[in-house]
């Protein structure tokens, strides 16, 4: 059992689908489960759809439209008869898509989120599906959401493992298996989502859950760099990675690998793959038990749009544990990630990931007890087994506001 996972840059074109099927008739195709990714920035396009839906209804129509016009031009380009079974099976898609928007009368942003967005994925895979049963590939298509049970923490749901594995189990898996990442359901039947970036995860619950030899998941560059290659220049291809290191470089905010990617994997000693869907037969990046970066190397992590906040006491008291307390209850309830944190005698300052928009009410709260100032629109870099050179190098080209020296790792807050 092998699982392989696609995500939306190798599918966001008919040229991407078609080389999706050189891909696997390249590679071992026997006994595989196989994810794939809503189509190219689709996700973003749903997402859309969503704020359009809170905001302004005319607006929601044309961005339904945008979405359509997009997967209706990938299927004229793969599918030559017009009368082809595909074309009513993504209407229909669409057709539950404006049915749920017009009857829906739960007005919470995440639970319409996980409602919406989620149709992508259903798109994408039924078209590779069709793609590949038409072009001597047969698959069976499968809904996730029937085997991934989930809580209902809509958006960043949580795995009911011991249900989950019991479904993934059930199935049969001597052939081709395309199906969905990112997504899963609740005990209510309403889908969920397991975070931006799941379809890695998903790819992880199926190999733990059926034992697999391996997992590959397909990109368009060579494997796991030491530094994104659209922000630095020179980069380095990392051949080997152990699964402490990929969780460590997870954490501090690596794209390549989702955070909850690896830990299924560990625990049953899941080879993983990072590989370029350009150049499938390529080694890649192998993340196992053993060496924990070859080669030794600097590595990179930049995460934008980060929000700097520094709060103090309104009287110029000390910063002791109940008044952190009282500021993690805080970040904990508006759901922000704390990304840094640094404290003196009289102040506490976080670098916040502000995914869910909620950092303005945040600040209103947090100025009832304390003091605050913030800056917005700033980048977290951080770098894992740091050199001389690659410190010098961030403050000579990089306005920093703060920065944090540990043993392996070296973080800087810059403004953009």
């Amino acid at each position: 059992m092998r699982v392989y996972k696609f995500g939306g840059a190798s599918v966001k074109d008919a040229k991407g689908i078609k080389n999706l099927l050189k891909v696997l008739n390249e590679i071992p195709n026997k006994n595989i489960i196989v994810i794939i990714s809503a189509m190219g920035k689709m996700t973003n396009a749903f997402e859309k759809i969503v704020t359009a839906y809170f905001n302004n209804e005319i607006k929601t129509n044309d961005k339904i439209d945008f979405v359509k016009k997009y997967h209706s031009k990938i299927l004229d380009d793969l599918f030559f008869d017009k009368n082809h079974l595909i074309y009513d099976t993504i209407n229909l898609l669409f057709i539950q898509l404006s049915n749920f928007l017009i009857n829906n009368n739960k007005k919470k942003y995440n639970f319409v989120y996980d409602q919406v967005v989620s149709i992508a994925e259903l798109i994408s895979t039924k078209i590779v599906s069709a793609f590949l049963n038409d072009n001597k590939l047969k698959n069976n298509w499968l809904d996730v959401r029937h085997l991934i049970k989930t809580n209902s923490d809509y958006r960043e749901a949580l795995v009911d493992w011991d249900l989950t594995e019991k479904n993934i189990k059930a199935i049969t898996t001597n052939t081709i298996t395309i199906t969905q990442g990112f997504l899963g359901s609740d005990i209510n039947q309403n889908t969920t989502t397991l975070g931006r970036e799941g379809s890695d995860y998903t790819a992880a619950i199926f190999a733990y859950c059926l034992a697999a030899e391996s997992v590959s998941i397909f990109k368009d560059v060579a494997g796991v760099l030491n530094a994104d290659p659209r922000v630095f220049k020179e980069t380095i291809l990392l051949t080997q990675i152990s699964y402490t290191e990929t969780i460590e470089m997870a954490f501090y905010g690596a794209s390549v690998i989702h955070p909850k990617t690896i830990q299924p994997l560990q625990k049953k000693e899941i080879k993983l793959f990072v590989k370029s869907f350009k150049k499938p037969l390529n080694k890649g990046t192998m993340i196992c038990k053993g060496v924990n970066l070859k080669p030794k190397t600097a590595c990179y992590i930049v995460k934008n749009n980060q929000v700097l906040v520094s709060i103090a006491s309104k009287n110029f008291s000390f910063i002791m544990e109940k008044n952190i307390s009282e500021i993690f209850n805080l970040l904990h309830r508006y759901k922000l990630k704390v990304c840094l944190i640094q404290n003196t005698a009289i102040s506490f300052l976080v670098c916040l990931e502000d995914k869910f928009n909620t950092i303005t009410s945040f600040l209103d709260e947090l100025k009832l007890n304390y003091k605050s100032l913030y800056t917005q629109n700033v980048s977290l870099v951080t770098i894992r087994h740091f050199t001389k050179k690659a410190i010098q190098e961030i403050e000579k080209t990089k306005e920093v506001l703060v920065k944090q020296t540990s043993k392996e790792v070296v973080q800087f807050v810059v403004k953009n």
